[in-house]
């Protein structure tokens, strides 16, 4: 189906996040879908997709945000949605650390610090490295390893990072995750 749309999917919505992907989007020559901020998300599925479908050109970025509900919030049900819908292409999943009361945790295929490094191991919301391997926790991640997708990359809190990430220095942290993402997915072959 050549008619799929690219999409990489981002588990933060605040007003940061907006920043940082609407930046990366313009960066990379990708969009950002800014409509599906919200913190928790406000959008479903069906309206995201709709949104991607419209969007002129990939890769599209799209936010999920479930402001620490536990188990499967409003952010994770479009989230899953997205991700099965038969015209979406996930190329791959930025998974957002978070400092939640309701711990949820998902794998990550590799993780980059507040440094911009690399790192096997997961990151926490300050984007500084933790001691497991391939694992964070979030607050919307609890579907995650439910899908099938060609790469999830852990990091700290988006355009945050104790300043590392903000939108004034171009969110560096969170375009390497896209760039990474666009990378490992062969969407750049």
């Amino acid at each position: 189906m050549s008619n799929r749309r690219n999409v990489i999917l981002v588990t933060d919505g605040d007003e940061y996040t907006k920043r940082a992907l609407e930046q990366v989007a313009k960066k990379i020559g990708g969009r950002c879908i800014s409509r599906s901020k919200g913190n928790p998300s406000r959008l479903t599925g069906p309206e995201l997709v709709s949104l991607i479908k419209a969007a002129p050109y990939d890769p599209v970025l799209v936010m999920f945000d479930d402001s620490g509900i536990i188990g499967e919030g409003a952010g994770e049900k479009a989230l899953k949605y997205v991700a099965s819908h038969e015209e979406i292409n996930v190329l791959g999943i930025v998974a957002v650390a978070a400092k939640t009361r309701n711990a949820e945790w998902t794998r990550v295929d590799v993780s980059i610090d507040r440094e911009g490094e690399i790192t096997p191991y997961g990151v926490d919301k300050n984007g500084i490295a933790e001691l497991e391997l391939g694992r964070i926790n979030g607050d919307t991640v609890y579907c995650l390893d439910e899908l099938n997708v060609p790469i999830i990359v852990g990091i700290g809190d988006v355009g945050k990072m104790a300043r590392r990430d903000s939108s004034e220095l171009g969110s560096p942290i969170t375009e390497k995750a896209v760039e990474l993402i666009l990378e490992r997915s062969g969407y750049l072959d």
